[in-house]
């Protein structure tokens, strides 16, 4: 990182260029770096009326994030493991998509990359459509399930009643159904020839095909987490709850 003192004097291009992140930082704070990358951040930042030291503690914040492995979330409870789920939901829908649909429809070239930028002006927001609707899915259908499970393990309703419920949309047809959404970018990736670029490649473009690689990335991740751990969890819950109630059923 440069040092704290010249920060303010640098180059939005300069400051995006070290770290890549900052491009994001400034878009959570309003500002495009791609239409400022010839100005300071002290004149930016004026002109957003945005506190430059703010903007740089919330860069370290970023910088410093980190995620849960799996196996940590493996020795979770399977309603902590849900809340994770939920609120990396909320991340990507109320902060990575905007970002990255803002460098999409926001970047403008009349390069060699203009006809890739119009043809992801078209894909990007079909590949964004189907995959709130396959969250509000997951959240409606799987999540709500799992809730089913617990409230029936719980006592929560008639054993009649919750039998009925165990019988239908078990969790395992839920996950092959999930299965095949694990490759939703499969598009993206092939129209930017798997976000290859030259090394005198523009630096908006070098940003934009970096971001939508490190969102393929925690795509990935996320449908593994959700493959590997919370579906298992979930199968196993429902299995558990299925013996007890038909158990607490045949000794009535």
């Amino acid at each position: 990182m440069l040092n704290p003192k010249d920060i303010q004097k640098s180059r939005i291009k300069e400051l995006v260029s070290e770290n890549y992140v900052f491009a994001a930082v400034l878009h959570y704070f309003g500002i495009n770096f791609y239409q400022y990358e010839e100005n300071s951040l002290l004149e930016v930042c004026k002109k957003f009326k945005v506190n430059p030291n703010h903007l740089v503690e919330e860069l370290e914040v970023w910088a410093n994030r980190k995620e849960p492995k799996s196996e940590e979330l493996y020795l979770h409870p399977i309603e902590v493991l849900v809340a994770y789920l939920k609120k990396k939901h909320y991340f990507f829908v109320r902060q990575e998509l905007p970002f990255l649909s803002n460098m999409v429809t926001g970047i403008s070239r009349d390069d060699k990359y203009a006809g890739i930028l119009s043809d992801l002006r078209i894909m990007f927001p079909l590949f964004v459509e189907d995959f709130i609707h396959h969250i509000h899915e997951e959240e409606s259908r799987v999540f709500k399930r799992i809730q089913l499970l617990q409230e029936i393990e719980s006592g929560g309703f008639r054993l009649n009643d919750a039998l009925t419920i165990l019988e239908e949309s078990p969790i395992k047809s839920m996950a092959h159904a999930h299965e095949d959404h694990d490759d939703e970018m499969v598009g993206i990736r092939k129209l930017t020839k798997n976000y290859e670029l030259p090394e005198d490649a523009p630096l908006s473009m070098k940003i934009l095909y970096s971001e939508l690689q490190n969102f393929e990335k925690e795509l990935i991740i996320h449908a593994k987490i959700e493959d590997e751990l919370l579906f298992p969890k979930a199968v196993e819950l429902e299995k558990e709850v299925l013996r007890m109630v038909k158990k607490q059923i045949s000794s009535n």
